[in-house]
Formats: structure tokens, C-alpha cells, sequence
């Protein structure tokens, strides 16, 4: 052996991947902003050993359906179980917050998962997470602008159908430029407070 051969011990090693002891809130956020992964992670919560994909896939499928795992049908349980398999557990791996073995069907928690569990409490007397319930209601809430603002346009247009004096003297244009002006002032009001 030479004097410039070196044995496997004795060669330089690779820096490692080391993967960040802690994750920013940015990060965490992102990963929550998926109703299937906070619903991932928060089953793994409740289950602190490894579990099988299967039985995974199921139960977040019964979460997203709001029925019982024995009541899902197949398609529902497909659907999420391929988008489970191929996008979200694969990225929880990369990330250091699960465990998962693609080829054996396995997952558990990694070493950074018990960051997500303040997010992933449940409020007394419900079966949703904090988060989602927040997010939900700032949605909700949204939601019901829009609601309003499509009532207020579809009686518009039917006042001005019907021949109601007032309304039916405005110009089709300055109808519809109401219209576009109350969606605009609520999506610009949405976008603004975000």
C-alpha cells in the first residue's frame, strides 16, 4: 500500500446534511397552510409510534369528509391517499418532521415534529385544530362579504329588470359599474388587511 493510499476509515468524510435543530415560524406556517398535513401531523400526535400509511390516509380522509373511516368511500380514500403518498408525507421527510418509509408504508414522527404540536391543539369541545379554525373563520368571514356583495349585485339587476323606479332609470353601464366597484372595494379591503 502506498504512502498516499488511504483506507476507508482514514479518508476525509463529506460535510453531512445537517438538518436545522429547529424550524422559523415561516417555515412552520408553510407546512400548516395544508388542511392533509396539519391533519397528518396531528394524527401522528395522537398516535406516538409508528403507524402505516394506510391507516393514516384513512383517517385524514375521514377528518376531510366528516364522517368515520368505516362510512369512506373508496375515491375518498384514494384521493387522499395518493396525494399523501406522492406530495405531502415525502415532504414532511425532507424536512425532518416525519419519519417516513415509502417502500414498507410507514410513518412516524421525527425529531421535529413536537414544534407543530402547540399549533395542532384541539379547542375544548371540538375535533378541529386551532390553526384550522382560525384560518377557517378569517375565510368564513370572507366568504361572507362575497355572499353578500353577489346578493346585492343579482337585485340590482333584477330591480332594473322589473322596472323599479329608481334603480331601472340608471344606465345598464352605471349598474354594472357598481357591480365591479363593490367586488373591487372588498377585494382591495381583503388584500389590504392580509
Amino acid at each position: 500500500m502506498s504512502a498516499t493510499t488511504q483506507t476507508l476509515s482514514e479518508a476525509p468524510s463529506l460535510p453531512s446534511e445537517n438538518k436545522a435543530d429547529t424550524l422559523t415560524k415561516d417555515k412552520i406556517f408553510h407546512i400548516l397552510q395544508t388542511q392533509r398535513r396539519r391533519h397528518a401531523l396531528r394524527y401522528l400526535k395522537e398516535h406516538d409510534t409508528p403507524v402505516e400509511m394506510r391507516d393514516l390516509a384513512e383517517q385524514v380522509a375521514a377528518w376531510e369528509n366528516d364522517t368515520t373511516v368505516q362510512a369512506l368511500a373508496s375515491d375518498e380514500r384514494q384521493r387522499v391517499y395518493i396525494a399523501l403518498y406522492q406530495s405531502h408525507l415525502p415532504k414532511l421527510d425532507t424536512e425532518g418532521i416525519i419519519e417516513y418509509n415509502k417502500s414498507r408504508g410507514i410513518v412516524e414522527r421525527g425529531e421535529l415534529a413536537s414544534e407543530f404540536d402547540p399549533y395542532l391543539e384541539t379547542s375544548p369541545g371540538s375535533d378541529t385544530p386551532e390553526t384550522e379554525a382560525i384560518v377557517t373563520s378569517d375565510d368564513d368571514r370572507w366568504f361572507s362579504y362575497y355572499r353578500w356583495a353577489t346578493a346585492v349585485s343579482a337585485g340590482t339587476f333584477v330591480a332594473a329588470w322589473l322596472n323599479v323606479p329608481v334603480i331601472s332609470a340608471a344606465s345598464i353601464n352605471l349598474l354594472g359599474a357598481f357591480v365591479v366597484g363593490l367586488y373591487a372595494i372588498i377585494s382591495a379591503t381583503q388584500i389590504a388587511l392580509r
